[in-house]
């Protein structure tokens, strides 16, 4: 029989990817991984374990092959039909819930809520917080809806394209959304984990601008007299995008650089 430590030595992955599918294989702890490496493994064990390392040979990204990433200290189930949560949107949800009012059960809607990380880990972070998640995607909504009863938030999500989906909602406080901002033809989308990710929740028309320019156009009309909306975008968009919320008559467009000086998100006021 074959043991951890002799597969490991054979395979071609990082050792951080054999250990993280070790764990989730044998459902054991990083700890008991070295405990036990030299303990004899059943082959159908091994069998498994080779299969899900040819899938990230492979190139598929190690959150769909082990159903899980987390974000923001929570653990959400992902799969194909939703983007990966990425520690960069964590800057999204940290700055939201600096912006959000303190006033009680302030009533916030993430726009293509994906897995649903956003407005979860919003949810869990203001439990007073009246929030409100759409998708465009059946399946995707089908993950977020699991997540927040996995992790106990309190969401109402609705289907539909953008605003499609709000029909008949009171104003917010606060729209959020991590859109679609990546070109067309964007190499990039050739590239790494993006190439296994649903496309249509990575490009937009224009230039990557159409979805952008949409959420702004319509936001007034499902915002208080003192909401706000903040919006990710690429690392070249914010100057666009502030444009394009000072063109749709909103206050105080402002860009907001993560730690690395990167302008992350850009939102205003009402």
């Amino acid at each position: 029989m074959q043991t951890i430590k002799a597969v490991m030595a054979q395979s071609a992955l990082p050792r951080l990817e054999q250990q993280m599918l070790w764990e989730h294989v044998l459902g054991v702890s990083r700890a008991w991984l070295i405990a036990h490496d030299t303990d004899p493994l059943p082959p159908a064990v091994v069998a498994k374990y080779f299969a899900l390392a040819q899938r990230r040979l492979n190139g598929e990204p190690m959150a769909y092959i082990l159903g899980q990433r987390e974000f923001m200290g929570h653990m959400f189930k992902v799969t194909p039909a939703v983007l990966i949560p990425r520690p960069e949107t964590e800057f999204l949800v940290e700055q939201a819930l600096a912006l959000l009012p303190s006033t009680p059960a302030p009533r916030i809607v993430d726009l293509g809520t994906g897995s649903g990380a956003v407005a979860i880990a919003i949810a869990l972070a203001r439990p007073d917080a009246v929030v409100v998640a759409t998708d465009y995607s059946h399946d995707a909504l089908a993950v977020a809806r699991e997540n927040a009863h996995n992790l106990c938030a309190d969401i109402e999500f609705f289907q539909g394209s953008w605003y499609d989906a709000l029909k008949g909602q009171a104003p917010f406080d606060m729209i959020v959304s991590n859109p679609p901002y990546i070109a067309e033809k964007d190499p990039h989308l050739y590239q790494g984990d993006v190439r296994f990710e649903p496309i249509t929740a990575l490009t937009a028309s224009q230039n990557g601008l159409a979805d952008l320019r949409q959420i702004i156009q319509g936001a007034k009309a499902y915002l208080t007299p003192t909401g706000s909306i903040w919006l990710e975008h690429g690392w070249d968009q914010a100057a666009i995008v502030r444009n394009m919320l000072a063109e749709a008559d909103f206050n105080q467009p402002t860009s907001i650089s993560d730690l690395a000086g990167i302008p992350r998100i850009t939102g205003a006021y009402s």
